[in-house]
């Protein structure tokens, strides 16, 4: 089922604040709890999180499958994924905000050491190379293999969420919301050199397995979670879980992805 977008519904009155560890959003945090009070998570009806996209990915995390939209404010560096902070009328701001949902990535890795570990990932999972070597990579999709050998610095697959991240710097898609699609979007490729990626189905499994990893360690990481040495990885989409994003209504995600490509 693809990501949707719909208008909100919900009647909010007990909001929980959560703020990174930044000086910034931990003012942020003291300030609105003063004024509109704050419940525990777990009684909220909204979680409002204060910090850059980072901080929100962490809250998208934590707070998967207990049906608790979130609502960012932007308090860090980088803002894609919140709100502009404004201290004033957050209440109306929360009852009239669109609710995204998503839904992450799984990732499985086998290390060289043959043991096995697993992380979801809501924007992309990355394999990158660990030395000064390129790595080498052969992938495989839905059981057929496409390229037999990538020589290049990584390799991202990214949700749509994700495409505009780490995705987009490397000359990747950006993917609409609801496109039921995955980018896979080489790093530095050398060989082919003509290859600049591709697009596939968010039902897809996508297995990477590194080559020579002897002479050319591979690593991978699922958002925030990071596996070195890996030898196996194995990618799809998590269709049993989900998070839940709010967006002002005059700023939703879509205008952000269509304003992000006509920037210049």
């Amino acid at each position: 089922m693809p990501p949707e977008e719909r208008p909100s519904t919900r009647h909010v009155e007990n909001v929980a604040f959560v703020a990174s560890a930044s000086d910034e959003a931990e003012t942020a945090r003291r300030r609105l709890s003063h004024k509109y009070g704050s419940s525990p998570p777990e009684m909220a009806d909204v979680i409002v999180a204060l910090g850059g996209d980072g901080f929100m990915l962490t809250a998208l995390h934590r707070f998967m499958n207990t049906g608790k939209p979130i609502y960012g404010m932007h308090r860090g560096s980088v803002g894609f994924l919140m709100n502009d902070f404004r201290f004033d009328g957050l209440m109306e701001r929360l009852a009239r905000a669109e609710t995204t949902r998503i839904r992450p990535l799984i990732m499985q890795t086998t290390g060289r050491d043959g043991e096995m570990r697993e992380a979801r990932a809501f924007n992309e999972v990355a394999l990158w190379r660990q030395t000064y070597q390129a790595a080498k990579l052969r992938i495989a999709i839905d059981g057929k293999e496409r390229l037999s050998e990538l020589i290049c610095d990584g390799l991202i697959m990214a949700t749509p969420a994700g495409s505009t991240a780490y995705n987009f710097s490397a000359h990747g898609p950006i993917i609409p919301l609801g496109a039921p699609l995955l980018a896979v979007t080489p790093i530095s490729p050398f060989r082919p050199r003509r290859w600049r990626g591709a697009l596939v189905p968010d039902h897809a499994e996508i297995v990477v397995d590194a080559l020579d990893t002897g002479k050319r360690p591979v690593g991978a990481a699922a958002d925030h979670t990071e596996i070195r040495d890996v030898e196996r990885v194995v990618v799809r989409q998590d269709a049993a879980s989900e998070s839940l994003l709010m967006f002002d209504h005059d700023h939703s995600w879509e205008e952000r992805i269509l304003a992000e490509q006509f920037q210049y």
